[in-house]
């Protein structure tokens, strides 16, 4: 006579779960461990994808024949192809249509000489090229929003452009000393969201809320949800802190200076 054993229904429905997690977690797992070898054939694959899928997207640096910005978004979206290829038309198009290769010192000079945001002459103490937002000097209801959002592109491609050999990310600074209702401006801020998410995937390496008022408080906690794993990045401190973490005594930005 044949025996049958019957598991639990709690012990089975586990089981169940456990076992689609852990096929997620290999999925995932040998999509993101490639040979230099299968990168190389992925990168191409999206490449003669692009070309024809996509006539119309602009070649060169940056464009659909970037064989390092093709394996950047791949690397973003764990080289999932169709991911990859969505995001990365997606932020072309993007580029494209913003004008961004058009952006220059003269085209944003007017709103960079408010002084609201900045790239730092010095990188941090790990290297990374520092890009200074002052909250303080930022009046959404005096200043045109393109005009921010230019000045905001330049100041990232220019962050980018000083990225020193085995650096992939920037340090975002927003010093909020000084912030007042007049500077809070929810849009600009989704903005911002958006572009390092969609267009500039993993380039922010971290976000330091420096001296934030109790004021700032209602729009970080609307904010902070539109991060999702964002937020991870973002740490509170004190203008002390950025000093004596962050940058030595010769490469501090002047306006933390004691």
């Amino acid at each position: 006579m044949a025996l049958r054993f019957s598991l639990p229904h709690t012990f089975s429905a586990v089981s169940s779960v456990s076992l689609r997690k852990s096929l997620r977690f290999c999925k995932a797992f040998c999509h993101t461990q490639q040979t230099p070898v299968q990168t190389r054939e992925l990168v191409q694959e999206v490449k003669k994808r692009l070309e024809k899928e996509y006539p119309e997207l602009p070649v060169g640096r940056n464009g659909k024949n970037d064989e390092d910005m093709i394996l950047w978004f791949l690397k973003d979206r764990k080289f999932q192809v169709e991911e990859a290829m969505n995001k990365l038309t997606k932020a072309i198009k993007w580029r494209q249509d913003f004008g961004v290769s058009d952006l220059t010192d003269e085209s944003v000079r007017s709103i960079a000489s408010t002084g609201k945001a900045y790239v730092h002459d010095f990188p941090d103490v790990n290297g990374r090229p520092v890009l200074v937002v002052v909250a303080s000097k930022h009046f959404p209801a005096k200043q045109e929003p393109l005009e921010s959002e230019k000045l905001c592109v330049f100041l990232i491609e220019k962050a980018l452009s000083r990225l020193p050999s085995g650096k992939e990310d920037i340090l975002g600074i927003f010093d909020l000393r000084g912030f007042s209702p007049d500077n809070g401006d929810i849009s600009f801020l989704m903005f911002m969201i958006d572009v390092f998410y969609t267009y500039y995937p993993r380039r922010l390496g971290q976000v330091l809320f420096v001296d934030a008022p109790f004021v700032f408080q209602p729009i970080w906690l609307l904010v902070k949800p539109l991060l999702k794993s964002y937020a991870s990045l973002v740490r509170f401190c004190s203008a002390d802190t950025v000093r004596k973490e962050y940058f030595t005594q010769e490469t501090v930005p002047d306006a933390f200076r004691e």
